[in-house]
């Protein structure tokens, strides 16, 4: 009697046994990977490839589960078609953890290399969705096929709705292709300031599957359809170089020294390039006198400013400080004169008011 309860005992310890060691050792290295993981951070060189193990988490306990009911399946006596039930649920759990690890690979390794290449796609929250729609579908089909169930009426099934949802949702798959064509063709990027036909602009934070997302230099966000930015034309300032030229009109009096006047505007523009951030201290900037307007002699100076919003604070130092030098100078700036004068007969009849 006591070597049967002994029997009977080992027979439910060991699986136990099992499934608690293979469960323990699937959380030590969980944990080792996290450890890994804060030493790469540590590091610049390595930091950039910690997606690699950051994308194990909660992955390996997982597996770790599957793989101990896996090992102790065979030890414990259940009926045949529960055994088949209960293999078939530890497929689809240890695929679908597989695929959760593929689309988290994936989309962290193209934001890598998006960071590493400007020249590559920007990772938007519609090129992300995409991809993990891509990846999520297959991993599916393969799911469903590994518990055997046949995928070619499916796919059927699903081209013909396809088919009937296409029609129902022009509008929004409209946004979406869009959406796709504006993250391939590269002509805007995620950070890339914008404006468009209608007049909105600002840089872009985000492409949705329907929306274009912008926000202004108020911290105002302006959501734009896909189809309107595709369809009509655009201004990108920082598609190939965020630096740009940033032109300033001024107008100077006919009294004015022309020589002196070009002296004293560069070496106020060379100042500000120098001394205020955003300016680009290596350029040289430069003046062209335009033509000769009723009130002044106009000209415009080029200056160069390392990003759209830069123009800001470069317009007010370069204006502030060039009507400083400029007074110092006794150069006056233009503006305009407003000659009143009175016909005789309105100068005899406001004498005539006045006596009376």
């Amino acid at each position: 009697m006591e070597s049967i309860n002994i029997a009977l005992l080992l027979r439910f310890l060991t699986p136990i046994s099992i499934f608690v060691l293979i469960v323990a050792v699937g959380l030590i290295i969980e944990n080792r990977f996290k450890s890994i993981v804060r030493n790469i951070e540590t590091r610049p060189k390595l930091e950039q490839y910690s997606f690699v193990l950051k994308s194990f988490n909660g992955i390996i306990f997982i597996w770790s589960i599957v793989g101990a009911i896996a090992l102790i399946l065979p030890m414990i006596d259940l009926p045949n078609s529960f055994n088949i039930l209960v293999e078939k649920t530890l497929i689809v759990v240890a695929l679908g953890a597989a695929t959760i690890l593929v689309s988290r690979l994936a989309v962290s390794i193209i934001q890598a290399y998006s960071v590493k290449n400007e020249s590559t796609v920007s990772l938007s929250s519609l090129f992300e969705y995409l991809t993990k729609v891509i990846i999520y579908s297959t991993g599916f089909l393969i799911i469903i096929q590994s518990i055997g169930v046949e995928i070619t009426a499916l796919i059927t099934a699903f081209g013909v709705g396809s088919l009937s949802i296409g029609l129902a949702f022009q509008n929004t798959l409209s946004n979406l292709i869009s959406g796709v064509n504006i993250i391939l063709a590269r002509k805007i990027r995620v950070g890339d300031y914008i404006r468009i036909r209608q007049g909105e602009e600002g840089y872009v934070i985000d492409v949705e599957l329907r929306y274009t997302v912008v926000k202004d230099i108020y911290n105002n966000i302006t959501v734009i359809p896909n189809s309107q930015v595709i369809n009509g034309s655009f201004k990108n300032y920082t598609l190939e170089d965020t630096s740009m030229l940033l032109p300033i009109e001024i107008g100077i009096s006919y009294d004015s020294d022309l020589e002196k006047v070009e002296q004293i505007t560069l070496e106020t523009a060379k100042y500000v390039m120098e001394n205020i951030k955003g300016g680009r201290k290596e350029y040289e900037p430069f003046m062209r006198y335009e033509k000769f307007d009723p009130f002044a002699i106009k000209f415009t100076v080029y200056l160069k400013i390392n990003e759209y919003f830069d123009r800001l604070i470069i317009t007010h130092e370069f204006i502030k400080n060039l009507y400083k030098n400029y007074q110092q100078e006794k150069i006056k700036i233009a503006y305009p004169i407003t000659n009143n004068f009175l016909s005789p007969d309105n100068f005899i009849e406001e004498n005539n008011i006045q006596q009376k």
